[in-house]
């Protein structure tokens, strides 16, 4: 599972208003955990969460993001997915329908591609927690190397 926070408006020092991950009434997190989580934030750093089956990482993840007030995107993983996948997806047959149809203007592309949950997260103006879940699942030369 990775957390990712988009920083592109975020300042790179924590400023009195903002709010420090202390667990949620869903999740106790440690001390440590949340320290961690704080300094990943401060640092306008990712942060990176391994773990065995059941040990609590997508609740984690669930709970940074409502304690923080922050829009949490998911994407899961399965075994076909592609990482430009996960960037975006452009729809050539649409774009294809469109132009033989003559329904639309097809001469505007951004209408045809449609933002994947990673493009979602880099595109926001907002501070987001992106979640890749079931990472494990994934052909790993598919999800690096698309």
């Amino acid at each position: 599972m990775l957390l990712v926070y988009n920083y592109r408006c975020w300042s790179r020092k924590m400023s009195s208003t903002v709010k420090n991950y202390q667990g949620s009434d869903d999740y106790i997190a440690s001390e440590e955990l949340a320290n961690i989580v704080n300094a990943s934030i401060a640092l306008g750093r990712p942060l990176l969460v391994r773990g065995e089956p059941g040990t609590g990482k997508t609740l984690l993840a669930i709970s940074i993001a409502k304690s923080l007030n922050k829009r949490l995107i998911v994407w899961n993983i399965k075994s076909t997915s592609k990482a430009k996948d996960g960037l975006y997806v452009y729809d050539t047959v649409q774009r294809l329908n469109d132009a033989r149809f003559g329904d639309k203007d097809i001469s505007n592309i951004e209408g045809y591609i449609k933002l994947g949950e990673l493009g979602q997260a880099f595109d926001s103006d907002e501070q987001v927690v992106l979640l890749i879940d079931e990472i494990d699942k994934a052909d790993i030369e598919s999800i690096c190397f698309g």
